[in-house]
Formats: C-alpha cells, structure tokens, sequence
C-alpha cells in the first residue's frame, strides 16, 4: 500500500496517507491509456460536417440537353458533381464518432495514470487547499510553493469555489473534483496537486465503495 506524505500549502509535510494499491499501485497498461484517450478524443468530435450530394441538390431534373448530337457527353441534370453548383460525389454526412470501452477497461486506464503518476513523483497531497478568497495570484503563489509551475491539475472536492474560481483564468493549471478525473487530463499534465478528502473520494470511486 503506497503511503504518501501530506502537506500544507507551503509544502511542509503535516502527515502521511495510506492509498490503496488496486487505485495507486496497479498495473500499468499503456495499450489501455490510448484505447480510452482516443475514445474519449472522438467523442469530442462534433460530427457535424455534411454536404449535398446530388439527389439533394435543390433544381430541376429536366434533361439539359437533348442526348445525341451535340458532340457533348452526355447529361441528364445540373445537379450532377462535375458541375459547378451540383452535388458533391461521396460528399461527408452527419455522424456520431463517439465510443466508450467497457467499464473495466476504462476503471483500468484511470488506476493505471494514478499508479503512474506516484511511481514517478509526479503527485502532491495536500492537508486542503483552503484559499480564504477568490484570488488567481495567491493560488500562483501556493502552486510555486508545492513545486507544481508547470501543467498542473489540481483536484479537490466540488464544493471549493475559491479554488475553482481562482484557478479559471490560468492556462498552466486546470481544476478537476474527484468525479471528474479522467486519463486524458491526468497524462496531459505535468503534475497533479489533489486534496486529502479528494484522494480518498478517488479510491471510493474506483473501488466501488462509495456511500
């Protein structure tokens, strides 16, 4: 069982936790981080690009000219894509990209970038992160205390409006609750700074034993 150090916001250590191993020390299975990034990338996608094809061209369908004799190829309408303002052939159409592996594959990509994440140190525990006001510049502050400048996630428990407020304007740092975390924004960031009550809302989550 991973045991982490605790800190306060000026990364004085004030404790310990014991985190559990199927959450913080699992198997680490990379196959698995693309399967579910690449998943969770397309159901991003909008898939909204469309355009007519030719049936759905609005004009008419009279015959442009007469078939034989005009020593032209022959067509039937200018709907037809080799002409300007027709259909286009195979154009693209409305579609769902999205896809959503199994919950075991997904609950095993999450505990295999949380086991990473501790396995390089790339993890800091804090006692709370207690801001007392909406201020973006005290959190750069507290952030450079705890050595997370560069990308950082910070996880805490939903109801820390200070923290959520604060940490809005910056492009370095991004604000997850524990229901929110997700592989993709736990590998694209440099560090993670999560909240004592938000780790073990963390392993509640994964291990099934919330109330």
């Amino acid at each position: 069982m991973p045991k982490l150090d605790v800190f306060n916001l000026k990364r004085e250590k004030v404790g310990d936790i014991d985190l559990a191993d199927e959450v913080f020390a699992s198997e680490i299975k990379e196959h698995l981080f693309h399967e579910v990034v690449t998943a969770q990338l397309a159901s991003r996608r909008a898939g909204t690009s469309a355009a007519k094809e030719r049936s759905a061209v609005k004009g008419s369908s009279k015959k442009i000219y007469r078939q034989k004799g005009t020593g032209g190829a022959r067509h039937g309408a200018r709907s037809a894509p080799i002409f300007v303002g027709g259909g286009r052939a195979h154009p693209p159409k409305v579609q769902d990209w999205s896809t959503r592996p199994s919950r075991r594959v997904r609950l095993s990509a999450l505990t295999g970038a949380l086991s990473l994440l501790v396995k390089e140190e790339r993890i800091t525990v804090v006692e709370n992160i207690d801001l007392g006001e909406i201020k973006t510049k005290k959190l750069i502050g507290v952030l450079g205390d705890l050595k997370a400048t560069k990308k950082t996630l910070v996880v805490d428990t939903i109801g820390n409006e200070n923290l959520r407020l604060s940490i809005r304007n910056l492009q370095s740092a991004q604000f997850l609750p524990p229901e929110g975390i997700n592989v993709y924004d736990l590998l694209r960031h440099d560090h993670v700074v999560v909240s004592k009550d938000a780790a073990m809302a963390i392993v509640a989550r994964c291990t099934g034993s919330q109330s």
